[in-house]
């Protein structure tokens, strides 16, 4: 299993979304996955990636929270969580979004 989390420079949020998923990865017993955080520089990179916004968390090559949005702009994303918008899914988000992937 691949997981990376793509993310642009000035987003505040792309390590908190590291730090989230590398929780829901030990929850599910798959301390041994790395998160590997690609920066994404240009409209290009983000899109040949699942971009669809940093930060965009990407499993296998899969945006682990599909939707309509992937994006060449170089932007933040929003999440909807229990709590509103904010700009990462809350670990319990990532936990379920992993055991649908798995």
């Amino acid at each position: 299993m691949k997981v990376q989390v793509l993310h642009i420079e000035e987003c505040p949020s792309w390590e908190e979304a590291g730090a989230r998923a590398r929780q829901a990865l030990d929850g599910a017993g798959l301390a041994d996955v790395a998160v590997e955080f690609v920066l994404i520089r240009t409209p290009t990179e983000a899109a040949i990636t699942a971009f669809a916004g940093s930060p965009t968390i990407v499993v296998d090559g899969e945006d682990l929270f599909p939707s309509d949005g992937q994006t060449t702009s170089l932007a933040c994303r929003v999440y909807f969580t229990e709590h509103g918008l904010a700009g990462t899914p809350t670990r319990t988000q990532i936990e379920r979004a992993l055991q649908n992937h798995l």
